[in-house]
């Protein structure tokens, strides 16, 4: 039985309630943050890259803190972000296609 324990003494503890607490805060306020945005006409053209950049921070605490990931070893963490990294990559450069595509196409008929 002390053998169990002594395994488990070495681990990383994970953040109590109050931590989630405080990041479940943070998320609220970025997605007012968003919402606020959303509505502030004179941030009509800049729009989309803030909602990018705030969409990114709050996928990073989720990520981090409630998929736990912060805590992980490098191993399982890279077997998550490597993926992502590729997903990423392949959409920017499809939106960037279809965006060049859309400027250089020659209507038919």
């Amino acid at each position: 039985m002390s053998d169990i324990a002594d395994t488990h003494s070495g681990q990383v503890r994970h953040p109590g309630a109050a931590t989630y607490l405080i990041i479940a805060a943070f998320l609220v306020v970025l997605t007012a943050m968003e919402i606020t945005v959303f509505y502030v006409h004179a941030l009509r053209p800049v729009l989309v890259p803030v909602l990018i950049v705030l969409a990114a921070a709050k996928f990073a605490l989720v990520a981090m803190f409630y998929m736990h990931l912060k805590y992980d070893g490098w191993l399982l963490t890279g077997v998550f972000v490597f993926p992502l990294m590729i997903a990423t990559v392949l959409m920017v450069s499809l939106i960037l296609l279809f965006a060049y595509l859309s400027r250089h196409m020659v209507p038919i008929g």
